[in-house]
């Protein structure tokens, strides 16, 4: 794909195929706020200075995002795989650099009204809050679908289809939203199940 040029020049060949597999099953109605845009190019930023966030600026192909618009969540992709990239040497890696951009997209998210709303239904209660979070994805992205399955009182199974983030991504997402409502040595292992499926085996304290 041409249009995915600038995107792809730091990518390694497998994540450049992942990237560009995930890019060509969205369509024009999978769109993700622009706060998760302008939360990790503030990461990028901060760790690469601003030829980074040009880099990832140029990949993306959009020059400024408004908060609570919609943007194709295609040009995520091409921003977070970029970004990823660009952080990944001081971040120990592609994967840690992502659970970052995670970490930051939730706390982006829980400090809008409609996180604040999330936060507030889960009154300091973990479990309260992953059964609520498909509604919380709901008012982040146009895609997907989520459920849980609880094998216990603080332990589950987090399921996700049709969604296009990686698990390193909803990884540290999910972490970071248990450890919101005050879960403690929070555990959350993901994996792949299918192009855009993946699960996540979760538990805290």
């Amino acid at each position: 794909m041409t249009d995915m040029n600038a995107g792809l020049n730091v990518l390694e060949p497998q994540l450049a195929r992942e990237l560009e597999e995930r890019v060509s099953l969205a369509t024009r109605e999978d769109t993700a706020r622009g706060l998760f845009f302008n939360g990790a190019l503030g990461a990028v930023k901060v760790l690469g200075g601003d030829s980074a966030m040009q880099r990832c600026i140029e990949a993306a192909g959009e020059k400024k995002y408004v908060d609570f618009f919609n943007y194709p969540v295609a040009s995520f992709l091409k921003l977070a795989f970029t970004a990823a990239q660009v952080m990944g040497p001081q971040l120990g890696g592609f994967d840690s650099a992502l659970r970052r951009m995670g970490v930051q997209a939730t706390t982006d998210f829980l400090s809008s009204a409609a996180g604040k709303t999330l936060l507030l239904l889960a009154s300091n209660n973990p479990k309260r809050m992953v059964g609520n979070l498909h509604s919380g994805y709901r008012a982040a992205v146009s895609y997907g679908e989520r459920g849980v399955k609880w094998t216990g009182d603080t332990s589950g199974v987090f399921t996700m289809k049709r969604d296009f983030m990686t698990p390193a991504y909803h990884e540290g997402v999910l972490q970071a939203v248990i450890e919101a409502v005050g879960g403690k040595q929070v555990q959350v292992q993901g994996r792949k199940t299918g192009p855009l499926d993946s699960e996540y085996s979760l538990s805290w304290q």
